[in-house]
């Protein structure tokens, strides 16, 4: 059963950048599209940025488009979240979560998520 562990979650000023990991164990994710989310307190998730299973397709929600940058490593069994010019707002939890294909790269059709970890953005 795949399970999937984020990390590289922490505390950064504002303009700073984290680098998200999304761990996979049990199965591959090497067929699979992988997606982000993020949920901050009071707020619904809302969804990031997907990337399909070759890393040829990506997309990004207009909040971050531009900041952060989506990738996978196949043979690691990892995707990656790059985040770049951090904003105040970007404080949330982030998730990373698999689907089978990219056209259902949507909070509700993803087929496995993670515990995620924690961004604060805060002077």
């Amino acid at each position: 059963q795949l399970q999937l562990v984020e990390s590289g979650g922490g505390s950064v000023q504002p303009g700073g950048s984290l680098r998200l990991a999304c761990t996979a164990s049990g199965s591959t994710l090497t067929s699979k599209t992988i997606g982000w989310f993020r949920q901050a307190p009071g707020k619904e998730r809302e969804g990031l940025s997907c990337i399909n299973s070759s890393g040829s397709l990506t997309n990004y929600a207009d909040s971050v488009k531009g900041r952060f940058t989506i990738s996978r490593d196949n043979v690691k069994n990892m995707a990656y979240l790059q985040m770049n010019s951090l904003k105040a707002e970007d404080t949330a939890v982030y998730y990373c979560a698999v689907s089978l294909l990219f056209g259902t790269c949507v909070s509700g059709r993803m087929t496995a998520w993670g515990k995620g970890t924690l961004v604060t953005v805060s002077s």
